[in-house]
């Protein structure tokens, strides 16, 4: 039996799930992306008490590791990190593009979908993005691109590839292929939960020590001289 915690605040939705042995048990959402640190501490102390459990009877935190938002980023392996350290449980990390892309894979009803592609915005015509398999092999690594009228052109030429996500409106307007598939996935920690389970099964947790949030492209800061 596995109780588990599992965090998402990557993106502008941010969300955590109680999940026993990858089934849902509570599920909390917050739609305020500068307001996620604030959220969530008394969000997860509120969900462990309601569902009549004590911090300590967790198993496991799991937690999506970028990229995405920066700063949501940070915020979310933080309290995950810090919660393992004080706990003495695993840390169990999940790319938050193949998080997006197994929710997608629970969802599409389209059986001539060959691939899965998400996309999260990073402003102008950039996106964070990967490919993925409907079996969830990977199919391209994530990767920051920049949008232009030849993206994804090699995969577009055989196969249907079904873009969502807060990226995909931007290369939605530019896209003339008939391949190219778009449309709306909910997303969030319970889907988490389903994959966490499976890593926490077969023993692939993250070190501690060296884990680090998946930025894809460097972070700076802008200076004034």
């Amino acid at each position: 039996m596995a109780l588990i915690l599992n965090i998402d605040t990557a993106t502008e939705a941010a969300s955590i799930c109680l999940a026993k042995d990858g089934e849902k048990l509570l599920l909390s959402e917050s739609s305020e992306q500068m307001g996620h640190a604030s959220w969530l501490h008394p969000a997860i102390q509120k969900m462990i008490k309601d569902a009549g459990y004590k911090i300590d009877d967790l198993d496991a935190i799991a937690v999506s590791s970028g990229p995405g938002s920066y700063t949501g980023i940070r915020v979310g392996m933080a309290a995950a990190k810090g919660f393992c350290f004080a706990l003495q449980v695993p840390l169990i990390t999940v790319n938050t593009l193949k998080l997006m892309a197994f929710s997608a894979s629970q969802q599409i009803a389209n059986p001539a979908i060959d691939l899965i592609c998400p996309m999260i915005d990073a402003r102008r015509m950039e996106v964070f993005t990967a490919l993925y398999q409907k079996d969830m092999a990977e199919q391209m690594p994530a990767a920051a691109m920049i949008l232009d009228y030849n993206s994804f052109s090699n995969e577009l030429q055989s196969k249907k590839v079904f873009f969502f996500g807060s990226g995909s409106k931007k290369w939605g307007q530019i896209s003339n292929s008939q391949h190219a598939l778009f449309g709306d996935i909910i997303v969030n920690a319970s889907h988490l939960g389903t994959l966490s389970y499976e890593l926490f099964y077969n023993n692939i947790y993250s070190d501690l020590n060296l884990i680090q949030p998946v930025y894809v492209k460097d972070f700076f800061f802008d200076t004034k001289k």
